[in-house]
Parts: C-alpha cells; structure tokens; sequence
C-alpha cells in the first residue's frame, strides 16, 4: 500500500470527489453525525456488516467514515511512511481503519474535539474530523487527543445514490454515539449501533430500513 500521499495537500471536506452532501428519504432530514449500518443482507464487500459514521451530507451526496473495519496496518507502520521517528512504541499495533473504497491512500482522523490543526471540521459538538498530518504527529509524541480512530479512504455516494440504497433497504440508520466510535471493540460495533435504535440486526429482516 503506497503511503506517502495520505495526508499532503487535503483539500476542504466539500471538494473531495465523490464527496457532495445530499438528504435522507425525507427533504429536510440530514444524516450528518448518524450511523448507517448494514443491512444483514447487504452483500457489498466493501460495506458487508460494516458501520458508517457520516461526515457530511446534503442534496448533492454523502460522504461516510467506515469505523469498524480494520487492516493489516498497525500505527507503527504508519508512522515509519510518514518519517516519524521516536515514537511510542507502545503504538505500534494499534489499528488503522479502512474508511471505504474511495481514495484509500487519503487519510483521515476521527477525535473528541481537541487541539489546533490545520485541517480540521467539527462534524457535531463531539466529534471532531481532521485531515491533516500535524494530529498523527501530535499522536505519535503522546500530544494528541486521548480518542482517536485513524482511518484510510471514504465512503462516498453521489446525488440520489444513497437515497435510493436505503430505498432498497440496504442500510439502517440513526443518530451517532461517540462511545461506539471510541469505547465499544470493533468486533462490537455493528451490533452495538443497532442497539441504540432499540433492534438486534440478526434478527432483522430485508424489509426493514431506515429509523
């Protein structure tokens, strides 16, 4: 996997491809800093049992955050790309997130609202979305935000695209919760945001959509 771009020349949120704002079933609903879970029967393998934190979403499409899926990378590999030395080793395995299939090599970091960067947008009051090298570094030298998930590539969706994927009920979705973002295992992510709507998703059939 190529590194050394992830975090050279961000661009802002609304500029990146694929990454334009678009609303939910309902004109006026807003799916920023809600969850979308896949539906069981969601066979996409880039999506398959997956949970979404959305970033940014209006009429024009979606942008999301895949935040329970983690790759063959640990923090200290990341750091070796990015020419940071003297890190805390204790780092090194931590996981790095695949966030979706759009841009892998771009890199992204979700956090309770912490700290000065110079590429950053607050998603809601508790959630924080930084897209510049400057949090890594502050990370690796124990500067950084205690909650963080360090996540490569997006999930994005054009005008109408994710409108009509929960038409065919292919996703649940409800208001985020950092504690799952920051407190829940990953393994427990999936399940554990269902929860919250007050449903079990195994037992969830494919008529079922959006809440």
């Amino acid at each position: 996997m190529r590194l050394v771009y992830l975090w050279v020349g961000v661009e802002p949120l609304d500029e990146l491809s694929d990454t334009k704002h678009m609303t939910s079933l309902d004109p006026n609903a807003d799916l920023t800093n809600h969850f979308l879970i896949a539906m069981p029967a969601l066979a996409d393998p880039n999506f398959h049992h997956t949970v979404t934190y959305m970033c940014d979403h209006n009429s024009e499409g979606a942008m999301g955050l895949v935040i329970n899926r983690p790759i063959e990378m640990g923090m200290g590999e990341l750091f070796h790309a990015l020419n940071i030395n003297d890190y805390d080793s204790a780092l090194d395995d931590q996981p790095i997130y695949q966030g979706g299939p759009v841009q892998t090599e771009r890199g992204f970091v979700l956090h309770p609202p912490f700290g000065n960067w110079e590429a950053s947008m607050e998603v809601s009051a508790h959630i924080t979305l930084t897209m510049s090298q400057d949090i890594i570094e502050a990370i690796a030298y124990g500067k950084g935000p205690k909650q963080y998930l360090i996540i490569l590539g997006y999930a994005g969706w054009g005008k109408g695209q994710l409108e009509q994927e929960i038409i065919n009920n292919a996703w649940l979705n409800g208001p985020a919760d950092g504690s799952i973002i920051f407190e829940t295992s990953t393994a427990r992510r999936w399940n554990a945001s269902a929860a919250l709507l007050g449903v079990d998703i195994h037992l969830l059939s494919n008529d079922i959509g959006h809440a």
